[in-house]
């Protein structure tokens, strides 16, 4: 935990979801469809609180945690900058395998959109995910982030440089095999771990959830480059509109979900 930490104190986690805004865009279209109205709703492993500050804005009264300390106060700093701060409950440094300080089913829909990729031994998945299913209601809303195997092989054959010690053949099996990646440039990434996308539903399901969708958060244009992006962003609203409604007609398509950054699991807590 102190190497996450670490990593989050120093690195631009807001500025991350302006750069790369297709994952930012398509889970808050799904995510804002099945919030409840006026409902309570939990951002747990929300960083400096990008989606927190969404919900927030849309009249959902908020509780917000991270394990990082700098992550927790950098959001309580976003909300007061833009008079938000008066819709959110709490801020919290919290971690996800223990949110002892909120009680049975506090919430009536929950996030969990970064601790399941840097937790690498399955019992603490298993962990967080338990504790997500205590805080949250019955029948209540849950939104949690994975990242997959088939990204990051993609990811290590394109730029191994960028991914040691994915850059080669070797140490790419094992990683294929196990999931887990530490990266071996000092400052980079921090340890993570990987999904198989068939893995995905079986933990949660396990864990007391029912699934309603699971998404590929940049859907197809998880394929595209930031300049080819920027085409279609440049091409006028009316053509940027409706590339955006493709992406959101293509992000349950089971064939493109590898392609995808992450990956957004939506359940209701049985």
């Amino acid at each position: 935990m102190d190497q996450i930490i670490r990593y989050y104190n120093q690195f631009d986690e807001w500025g991350r979801l302006d750069r790369a805004p297709l994952e930012f865009i398509v889970n808050w279209h799904f995510i804002s469809r099945f919030l409840p109205d006026g409902g309570h709703v939990l951002d747990n492993g929300a960083g400096p609180g990008k989606y927190a500050m969404e919900i927030a804005r849309g009249g959902n009264p908020v509780t917000l945690a991270d394990l990082t300390p700098r992550m927790v106060q950098t959001a309580r700093e976003k909300a007061e900058e833009q008079g938000l701060l008066e819709r959110f409950r709490g801020f919290h440094s919290a971690d996800a395998r223990n949110l002892s300080m909120f009680s049975d089913e506090s919430f009536d829909a929950s996030l969990m959109m970064g601790p399941l990729y840097h937790l690498q031994e399955q019992r603490d998945r298993e962990q967080a995910v338990k504790e997500l299913h205590r805080v949250t209601r019955k029948n209540g809303y849950v939104f949690v982030s994975f990242m997959t195997r088939i990204r990051h092989l993609l990811n290590a054959l394109a730029d191994p440089l960028s991914w040691r010690p994915t850059d080669n053949v070797v140490r790419i099996r094992a990683f294929l095999e196990t999931g887990v990646f530490n990266h071996s440039d000092e400052g980079r990434f921090t340890g993570a771990y990987s999904f198989h996308i068939d893995d995905i539903k079986p933990l949660m399901e396990a864990g007391g959830f029912e699934t309603v969708k699971l998404i590929g958060s940049s859907s197809l244009g998880g394929a595209l480059s930031n300049e080819q992006f920027d085409y279609w962003k440049s091409a006028g609203d009316n053509e940027y509109r409706s590339f955006l409604q493709l992406l959101y007609d293509s992000a349950e398509n089971v064939h493109l979900l590898g392609s995808s950054s992450h990956l957004l699991y939506i359940g209701i807590r049985k």
